[in-house]
C-alpha cells in the first residue's frame, strides 16, 4: 500500500485532480481509498455522482460511540472506498483537529485493514500548513506528498510553504515531496514559472 498526499491552494483545482488520479488507478484494476480533507467535504463528490456523503464528524456527532465503518466509508466509481474528514460546526472547534480526528476513528476502526486499499489519496486543503492539515504529513500516514500549482502568485506561494514543511517533516523520516502538479490557469510563461517554483523548492513538475 502506498499512501499520498495531494495538497494545494484552495480552488485550484486539487479535489479534481486527485478524483482522476483515483478514477484512473481503479480503471487499471487497483484498490483505492480517497481521503478528503478539508472542511467543505467536496472532494469525493465527482467520484460518488455528484453526491456529497455524510462527513467522519457530522457520524460521529449523530451517532456518538455507536459509528461502525461502513457509516463512515462509501463505494464511488469503480468501487473506489469513499470518506470525507468534515470539519467542525461553524464558529466552533477547529478543522485541522477534525482531520486528526478523523483519522484517528479510521485507524481505530481498521478501515486499512478491513478495505486493503493498494493507494490511498488524501486530498489535503493547503492554504495553511497549520498541526491538522499537516496531519497526513507528520504523522506517517502519508508517503509521498504532491502539491497541485498553477503560475498563479498565491498558488506558488501556498505550494512553496507545503513544500517548505514537508522538507522540515522529511528530516524526521516522515513523508517526501514527489513533485508539482501543474494545473494550468493561463497565466503568461505559466509552464515556466511553475518549473522554476519547483526548482527552488529541490523538486519537479
Amino acid at each position: 500500500m502506498i499512501k499520498i498526499a495531494i495538497y494545494g491552494k484552495g480552488g485550484i483545482g486539487k479535489s479534481t485532480t486527485t478524483s482522476n488520479l483515483s478514477a484512473a488507478l481503479a480503471v487499471k484494476g487497483m484498490r483505492v481509498m480517497q481521503v478528503g480533507c478539508d472542511p467543505k467535504a467536496d472532494s469525493t463528490k465527482n467520484l460518488m455522482e455528484g453526491v456529497r456523503i455524510p462527513t467522519v464528524l457530522h457520524t460521529i456527532r449523530e451517532k456518538g460511540e455507536g459509528v461502525c465503518l461502513s457509516d463512515l466509508c462509501y463505494r464511488g466509481f469503480h468501487e473506489i472506498v469513499c470518506v470525507e474528514s468534515g470539519g467542525p460546526t461553524p464558529g466552533v472547534g477547529c478543522a485541522g483537529r477534525g482531520i486528526i480526528t478523523a483519522f484517528e476513528k479510521l485507524e481505530e476502526l481498521q478501515a486499512y485493514e478491513e478495505y486493503q486499499p493498494d493507494v490511498v489519496f488524501y486530498d489535503v486543503l493547503g492554504d495553511v500548513v497549520c498541526g491538522g492539515f499537516a496531519m497526513p504529513i507528520r504523522a506517517g500516514y502519508a508517503d509521498l506528498v504532491f502539491v497541485v500549482t498553477s503560475g498563479e502568485m498565491m498558488s506558488l506561494f501556498a505550494a512553496d510553504n507545503i513544500a517548505q514543511a514537508v522538507k522540515n517533516f522529511g528530516k524526521r523520516g516522515y513523508a517526501r515531496l514527489g513533485g508539482y502538479i501543474q494545473n494550468s490557469r493561463n497565466v503568461e510563461n505559466e509552464t515556466a514559472l511553475v518549473e522554476k517554483a519547483a526548482e527552488e523548492a529541490g523538486t519537479r513538475v
